[in-house]
């Protein structure tokens, strides 16, 4: 029978990510029945419809720790990358970046390694969108994983972070929340040292959370 929902000319890698990642999770599913994994990404820039993918990074989070061997770090290739700000935050170079992996390669990659996993980042929703374009651009495909901020996190569980009412009040970065937990920060403004450092902020809010709620964390905690 045709699958009226499924488009003609879907990659096979997208189908497969499609079918093994709802969008939505049962809130009562027991924390340890989930899988996470911490991603980070590095841009030609802070504008989601028009700048590009430079780098992109991923660690698993595997029964309350980071799975170090199975984090993947990829160089994503853009021939016409601008020497611009944001090369003097993340260090990769206009020459570097036409160096790196062709970016529908990247992606149908990346599509298998997150497939049927919540993303965590901080400030995450930046980097969703930005690979969500690029999904869209090569194959109409829309990025479908639950998104976890940690940023978000910090202000409802840490008190120095609450929301405060005030219109301008931002979310704390990455840098103030791992200094008021005491957290290291590793290879700040690279992909793989921030995604390795969200992770480790992660696991600490969690950890933060089982001792205010005296119980296991359920996905209504995300």
């Amino acid at each position: 029978m045709w699958n009226w929902f499924k488009k003609a000319d879907e990659p096979e890698f997208a189908r497969r990510y499609r079918e093994n990642t709802p969008r939505k999770i049962n809130r009562k599913t027991p924390a340890t029945e989930l899988q996470f994994i911490a991603l980070d990404a590095e841009t030609t820039g802070f504008d989601v419809d028009t700048d590009r993918l430079l780098s992109i990074a991923v660690v698993p989070i595997i029964a309350g720790k980071l799975d170090i061997e199975g984090r993947r770090t990829w160089l994503v290739q853009q021939t016409a990358s601008p020497n611009n700000e944001a090369v003097k935050i993340h260090g990769i170079a206009p020459a570097e970046s036409a160096q790196g992996i062709p970016e529908n390669t990247v992606l149908a990659e990346l599509l298998g390694v997150i497939a049927g996993k919540i993303i965590v980042g901080h400030h995450i929703g930046f980097d969703a969108g930005v690979i969500g374009a690029a999904l869209k651009r090569h194959w109409g495909v829309s990025l479908r994983n639950r998104l976890v901020d940690t940023a978000l996190m910090s202000m409802r569980h840490i008190d120095a972070f609450h929301r405060t009412g005030y219109a301008n009040q931002r979310p704390p970065s990455l840098d103030e929340v791992c200094q008021h937990a005491g957290l290291p920060v590793m290879g700040r403004h690279t992909a793989s040292g921030d995604a390795f450092t969200t992770g480790q902020l992660f696991l600490w809010l969690c950890g933060r959370q089982r001792v205010r709620f005296k119980r296991e964390l359920t996905a209504g905690n995300f």
